[in-house]
């Protein structure tokens, strides 16, 4: 299963750059780096992102982030990702810019 981060154009760089990824400031205040599923991706967008543009969407696979992804029931009672470590570039699988149109995140096709 893959599963979504939205970053600031600022954040995707420096992840680029240094390999590593700790966290947006909500991440480093709660203590693990939030993630979304396909379904949960547009919701967290429009909640935590709304007429946010420049945005970055990057992806990796659930299983291969191992022990560190936690499931924990998070906005409505549903179960999110969090992982409890530093996200490596080399876990990325792939990446798109999220532009914003009318007001609305552009998702790539293949986010379900």
């Amino acid at each position: 299963m893959l599963i979504y981060k939205i970053m600031t154009a600022d954040e995707w760089s420096l992840f680029e750059q240094t390999g590593s990824f700790t966290g947006a400031p909500v991440d480093l205040a709660d203590g693990f780096i939030h993630f979304s599923t396909g379904a949960q991706a547009r919701e967290t967008a429009a909640k935590h992102f709304a007429d946010q543009d420049g945005l970055r969407l990057a992806w990796a696979d659930a299983e291969a982030l191992g022990d560190a992804l936690k499931w924990e029931v998070s906005r409505g009672d549903a179960l999110f990702p969090h992982l409890f470590r530093s996200w490596q570039m080399a876990e990325v699988l792939g990446h798109a810019d999220l532009p914003l149109v009318d007001g609305a995140h552009q998702f790539p096709p293949e986010v379900a």
